[in-house]
């Protein structure tokens, strides 16, 4: 590909060209190879032959094809398994695409996609989950939403739940087959 493109380029270039020639072949590799989410946004690759063991953060978005062993922590960004990755960690992202092998718990505020022949063992927890058709989950999966909150009652309200026919302070109990008001 290199080679095809020092043919096309002209035989003596002006000053400024060489340095809009980079950026060019960047943007046409960008454009029509990668499908990205966001053009403009860092994305780092880690390579098939990678083996990375501990915790994995950062602020970027990220494609794995090779082995992660431990946490990875990317809350604001997109995590891509690719398909020869093999990940046995705690994950938590944005968004996460499994296209690989993911063998832990897997936690994302916007979406979990598991695409064909993508695997998962463990739970998931996200408030939008697909699964393609060919695809392998085993696990639970909790879709509670970002801002919801799991039902949850002061002591005070516990206590007037448990006990809602008994008299507040400073009122008489009611007896049975007393009429009120007759």
């Amino acid at each position: 590909m290199w080679k095809r493109d020092e043919s096309v380029k002209p035989a003596a270039p002006p000053a400024s060209t060489p340095v809009a020639a980079p950026s060019a072949p960047a943007a046409a590799a960008s454009s029509a190879g990668e499908p990205r989410a966001q053009l403009g946004r860092d994305m780092v690759n880690i390579g098939k032959s990678v083996v990375i063991k501990g915790e994995l953060s950062g602020s970027e978005d990220l494609t794995i094809e090779g082995h992660v062993e431990g946490r990875i922590d990317l809350k604001d960004n997109v995590l891509t398994i690719g398909p020869n990755g093999k990940i046995k960690a705690e994950v938590f992202a944005k968004s996460v695409v499994v296209l690989g092998e993911v063998t832990g718990n897997v936690t994302a505020s916007e979406k979990v996609d598991i695409r064909d022949n993508g695997s998962v063992d463990g739970d998931i927890a996200s408030p939008r989950v697909a699964i393609a058709e060919g695809a392998h989950f085993r696990g639970s999966v909790d879709m509670q939403r970002a801002g919801a909150k799991p039902q949850q009652t002061s002591p005070q309200q516990q206590q007037q739940q448990q006990k809602p026919n008994q008299p507040q302070q400073g009122q008489q109990p009611q007896q049975q087959g007393q009429k009120v008001g007759a």
